[in-house]
């Protein structure tokens, strides 16, 4: 009897790396399964998956400003000033640029990815994306949402609005849900159009991906989930507890100086761009009993001096330097918030934009972390966070405990279970 070829899973993260390595933790998942998963990437991602072994497919690149791959990467340094703002300025300044960036990407990709979906033939699709790309919606391949931001990207009376850092019940949240729907209306406006005109239904105020009418994975485990006042569908919806990527060891460096607790920092690749602020952080580190682990990108050749007590690096395989941390200093990406979790690893969050603010908050009110604000810190306030997060052992006793939780059944698995379900595998 012949026996059924691999099915084909084709993950389609959106251009950023939180989104793409998300989706080679699920990819590494799939492969261990017997699947052949392969990824679409945008232009400037190449190279990415091919070092985990799995094979690329390049979106094509169309003529569109936002297309380009150092686009973003631009866009990000001529907004970096405005990420020192609260959300609710944010909402003029970056969030809606950033929806007319995401649109004219969605829009720019259609021709492309229509012939490349046509040439590979996936069994399905996991979208790991903010926007829907209909060339995907209209293919009649089945497709998987991937919800790798926080859950506030899905809409709920008790869940606070999306990107905004407030609490569920806070006052202001009509407010800013008005402030959102008129900052983002140009855009959605645009991308309805667009949609209407390949034959898709628009999409209501403020909404620029549906839920799939196959299966939706989310992140977010259950230590930070909070209860909803409309049920997910557990048919449709899947919590995965975290989903974390396999890395390579990491050998800790050798510190010139000291001993004591090891902290790592870690911004992401849109963080790593705001030098000063690093800076600023490691001369507090220097006077700190402890040990620093900082990433900053590609902007190494900026540091001069750094104490004996802090490492740089350009890189880092993340979830190898976490699992071994006393603590994680990050900007509130669900990537990272999620590996902080899964290692049982404090969190100091200074978040910057998009969902880092809706994490840095529930950090605060589930226990797992603090907050500190990226503008108004000051060096004292600095070491004293550190110094809690460092002292709190009732905290460390319950981020122990969901750790192992965590470990039991990793949300790799479980996304890669559920998705081999949908494929009949």
């Amino acid at each position: 009897m012949k026996s059924r070829a691999a099915p084909i899973v084709a993950l389609f993260p959106e251009a950023s790396f939180g989104a793409a390595l998300n989706c080679i933790g699920v990819a590494q998942a799939l492969r261990e399964r017997g699947a052949r998963p392969v990824f679409i990437c945008h232009p400037g991602f190449s190279g990415l998956f091919a070092d985990y072994g799995f094979p690329e497919h390049q979106l094509p690149a169309s003529e569109r400003a936002g297309d380009r791959p150092d686009t973003w990467q631009s866009f990000v340094r001529r907004h970096l000033p405005h990420f020192n703002l609260s959300p609710l300025e944010q909402l003029d300044t970056y969030v809606g640029p950033t929806w007319e960036a995401i649109v004219d990407t969605a829009i720019g990709a259609e021709a492309g990815l229509r012939r490349l979906l046509a040439r590979l033939k996936p069994d399905a699709v996991v979208l790991d994306n903010v926007v829907m790309f209909p060339a995907l919606a209209t293919s009649a391949i089945p497709w998987v949402r991937m919800v790798s931001c926080a859950e506030t990207e899905l809409p709920d009376a008790n869940v606070p609005p999306y990107l905004s850092g407030l609490a569920a019940d806070d006052a202001s949240r009509p407010y800013f849900e008005k402030r959102y729907l008129e900052a983002v209306a140009p855009a959605h406006e645009r991308f309805n159009r667009f949609r209407v005109g390949t034959g898709l239904p628009a999409l209501p105020p403020g909404i620029f991906l549906e839920t799939s009418p196959w299966l939706n994975l989310l992140l977010t485990p259950q230590i930070v989930r909070r209860e909803r006042a409309v049920p997910l569908d557990p048919d449709k919806f899947v919590y995965l507890e975290g989903c974390v990527r396999r890395e390579g060891p990491f050998d800790l460096p050798d510190f010139p100086r000291g001993e004591g607790p090891l902290v790592y920092l870690g911004f992401g690749s849109l963080g790593a761009a705001d030098v000063d602020l690093i800076e600023r952080m490691i001369a507090v580190f220097a006077s700190f009993p402890a040990r620093f682990i900082v990433n900053v990108g590609g902007f190494r050749e900026a540091y001069r001096a750094v104490p004996d007590n802090v490492y740089l690096d350009a890189w880092f395989p993340q979830p190898s330097v976490v699992a071994r941390c006393d603590l994680f200093i990050h900007h509130g990406g669900n990537n990272s918030f999620c590996e902080a979790l899964y290692f049982g690893v404090p969190s100091l969050i200074m978040p910057y934009c998009w969902d880092g603010h809706d994490n840095a908050e529930r950090a605060v009110e589930t226990g797992v972390g603090l907050r500190l604000d990226r503008a108004s810190w000051t060096p004292a306030g600095l070491t004293a966070a550190i110094a809690s997060l460092l002292d709190d052992r009732s905290m460390r006793g319950r981020l122990r405990t969901n750790a192992a939780s965590m470990a039991a059944a990793p949300g790799t698995a479980r996304a890669a279970d559920a998705i081999l379900g949908l494929v009949g595998r």
